[in-house]
C-alpha cells in the first residue's frame, strides 16, 4: 500500500488557517504555512519503515526554514549539506547534530569549514576536489573523512532530473573511479569510508528505485575490493519523488522499503552502512503558498488570474516548467469596486505581479469559478519554493511563514 506523503489533516488544517488570515488580515493574503504536525507524522513514518543498517539525512537545500530543522532534528539521524552556510543553519538548530556535507564547486575554505563543524563524511566530487581536500586536511593535521562522488555510466532510471548517465557537472566519471580510489585509500590525510551516489531526481519508481540501491551496492563493493578498502559507508543520495500532478500515485515508500530490505540482505557487505539523503519526498507536502487573487482579466482569448506574489516567492513551477496544483479558496467578503472580476468555468492561468511573461506558476488549468479577493492555495510547495526564489526582484514584500502544530 502507497503511504501518501500527506496525512488526511493537513489540507483542511492549513486551510483553516488561511481562511483566518484571509478574514483578518487587512492587506492581500501572502503567506507560506507549514504543517509541523503532519510532517513529523510522516518522517517518523519513513525512519520506522528504513531497515536495519539504514541512515537518513534530511537535505536541508530542499528548505532550510529554521522551525522545519527544529522540527527534523530530533526525528532524522542528521542532516546534509551543500555550503558551510547550510552547516551553520544547522548547527543553529543542533550543535551535535550529525552532518554530511556535499555539493560541486567546494572552495578551500568551505573544505576546511566543513572539518572544522567536525562533518561526518564530505562528498568530493572529483579528483582535483580530492587534493585539495587533502592538502587542506594536511594543514590542518587531520584526517579527512571522505565518500567519492560517482557519475555512473547508466542507463538509469526516468526520473524528472538526471544527475548522471550522461554529461553532467557532478561526481567522478565512473570509468576513473578506481584511480580517484586507489589515491585517497593511499593517502594519510583521507580516510575512505565509501561511495556517494545521487543519479536521478523525483523519481518515482518505488521497486525501480530498490533496483537502482542495489546497483550502487554492487558497483562499491567492487571498487573498494580492487583497492583494498574497508566498505563502512554507500550513500544512495535523494532523488524520491513527489507526484505533483496526483500524490496519491507517488512513490510508494513501503514497497521500497520492503524490496530493499531484500536488496541489503543479499547485497550489503558486512558492516555497511546504506545511507539516504531525502529532501523533497520528505517536506514537500507539508508546505502550502497561499496568495490573494489580485485580478482576473482575459486578453487575446486567455484567461489570467494575477496573484499577489509569484515566481519571485514560489520558483519551482517555472523552473520545471510545470503548472502547480492548487486549490481556490472563496472569499465571499468584497470592498473593492463593482463589478468584482472573476472567471467561471473556464481554463485559467495563474501569473505573479513581475515584469515578465515567465511569472507564471499554472497554465491553463480549468477552475469552476475565481475572484479577485480570493486566495490560490499551491499544495506541495514545502521543498524547493521560497529558498530558491529570486526573492529580490522589483522588490515586492516577502510573504509571511505560519506553522500548524
Amino acid at each position: 500500500m502507497t503511504h501518501v506523503t500527506a496525512d488526511h489533516r493537513t489540507k483542511p488544517r492549513v486551510e483553516a488557517v488561511v481562511r483566518a488570515l484571509a478574514a483578518d488580515d487587512d492587506g492581500p493574503v501572502c503567506a507560506y504555512v507549514y504543517d509541523l504536525g503532519g510532517l513529523r507524522a510522516h518522517v517518523r513514518h519513513v525512519m520506522a519503515t528504513l531497515p536495519p543498517g539504514c541512515r537518513l539525512y534530511y537535505a536541508v537545500k530542499a528548505n532550510p526554514d529554521h522551525r522545519l530543522l527544529q522540527a527534523l532534528a530530533p526525528i532524522v539521524d542528521g542532516f546534509e549539506v551543500a555550503s558551510v552556510g547550510e552547516a551553520a543553519r544547522v548547527r543553529a538548530v543542533d550543535r551535535a547534530a550529525p552532518v554530511v556535507f556535499g555539493g560541486p564547486g567546494k572552495t578551500d575554505d568551505e573544505l576546511a569549514g566543513a572539518l572544522d563543524r567536525d562533518v561526518e563524511l564530505i562528498h568530493v566530487e572529483s579528483a582535483h576536489e580530492l587534493r585539495r581536500l587533502e592538502r587542506v586536511a594536511a594543514d590542518a593535521g587531520e584526517v579527512a573523512p571522505v565518500l567519492l562522488r560517482v557519475n555512473l555510466a547508466g542507463p538509469l532510471p526516468a526520473a524528472t532530473l538526471a544527475m548522471a548517465g550522461r554529461p553532467t557537472p557532478f561526481g567522478i566519471d565512473e570509468h576513473q573511479v578506481e584511480a580517484v580510489a586507489a589515491h585517497a585509500e593511499a593517502s594519510p590525510h583521507l580516510r575512505l569510508d565509501g561511495f556517494h551516489f545521487h543519479s536521478v531526481s523525483n523519481h518515482l519508481d518505488a521497486s525501480a528505485h530498490a533496483r537502482l540501491v542495489g546497483h550502487y551496492l554492487e558497483r562499491a563493493t567492487d571498487w573498494a575490493a580492487a583497492v583494498g578498502a574497508q566498505l563502512r559507508v554507500v550513500n544512495a543520495g535523494g532523488g524520491i519523488g513527489v507526484n505533483y500532478a496526483d500524490p496519491a500515485e507517488g512513490f510508494d515508500w513501503d514497497r521500497f522499503t520492503s524490496e530493499l530490505a531484500t536488496t541489503l540482505a543479499a547485497l550489503a557487505p558486512p558492516g555497511c552502512t546504506l545511507a539516504f539523503e531525502p529532501g523533497r519526498y520528505l517536506v514537500a507536502a507539508h508546505g502550502s503558498y497561499a496568495t490573494e487573487v489580485l485580478d482576473v482579466k482575459t486578453t487575446h482569448g486567455e484567461t489570467f488570474a494575477v496573484i499577489r506574489g509569484g515566481t519571485h516567492h514560489f520558483r519551482l513551477p517555472a523552473s520545471w516548467q510545470h503548472s502547480h496544483p492548487f486549490t481556490v479558496l472563496p472569499v465571499d467578503t468584497w470592498s473593492g469596486p463593482r463589478p468584482r472580476p472573476e472567471a467561471t468555468a473556464t481554463p485559467v492561468t495563474v501569473v505573479g505581479q513581475l515584469c515578465s511573461p515567465k511569472d507564471v506558476l499554472a497554465r491553463a488549468v480549468p477552475v469552476e469559478r475565481i475572484r479577485a479577493g480570493d486566495v490560490v492555495l499551491f499544495h506541495q510547495a514545502g521543498a524547493y519554493g521560497w529558498s530558491i526564489s529570486h526573492h529580490d526582484f522589483l522588490s515586492h514584500p516577502y510573504p509571511r511563514c505560519l506553522y500548524v502544530q
